[in-house]
């Protein structure tokens, strides 16, 4: 896969058929790691006539921070602190070019997020792009408390064995929170509450 391009299209048409699955589920959509905002148009495209559901975007716009333990791999050497840094004025540009409503974007690193104030009260969809193990395990935290009925949250880079961190978060979540499931598709694991 191209370094620009950070989901496979793939992937983001089993995005785009779940995010449409939950149009009718009560509350917002959020992505935590949302780099250039590539991915965060295609969401808001879908989203551009649905009625009163806001898209939330969460990133540092710092790059990458150190990794930890739990994200070592022999197959990671390129994933440096820093790198994958953007701008959330370029992210907000793309949005006003294509005529796209405007997202609330918010730049902090995920651990220094209020989930009180700097989420919504409600989530229906939830995209996890942050790559490292703490990320992955902090948006977890964030979102699930927020999570409605029929809502999902997908996680990138499941199965990508350069960031290996995604992976342990989610079935450490899953092992610790039995009343959600995974499904799994592609690169993408797929969270929903148990029924």
């Amino acid at each position: 896969m191209p370094r620009d391009l950070q989901i496979a299209e793939r992937e983001v048409a089993i995005l785009i058929e779940n995010l449409i699955d939950t149009e009718d589920v009560s509350g917002d959509v959020v992505e935590f790691g949302c780099y250039m905002g590539d991915t965060s148009v295609k969401i808001a495209e879908v989203m551009k006539n649905w009625q009163e559901k806001w898209l939330w975007l969460y990133d540092s716009f710092e790059g990458l921070p150190e990794k930890t333990i739990e994200d070592k791999s022999g197959d990671g050497w390129a994933f440096r602190p820093g790198e994958l840094k953007a701008s959330a004025e370029s992210v907000a540009s793309k949005f006003k070019k294509l005529s796209l409503p405007e997202p609330v974007i918010m730049k902090a690193w995920f651990n220094e997020l209020d989930p009180n104030g700097d989420l919504p009260s409600q989530i229906s969809f939830a995209l996890l792009d942050g790559d490292y193990y703490e990320s992955i395990k902090t948006s977890l935290k964030l979102v699930t408390p927020k999570l409605s009925r029929g809502g999902k949250i997908i996680v990138h880079d499941y199965r990508n064995s350069a960031l290996p961190g995604s992976a342990k978060a989610v079935n450490e979540f899953l092992e610790n929170n039995p009343n959600f499931h995974l499904r799994q598709a592609s690169g993408l694991a797929i969270i929903e509450l148990a029924d």
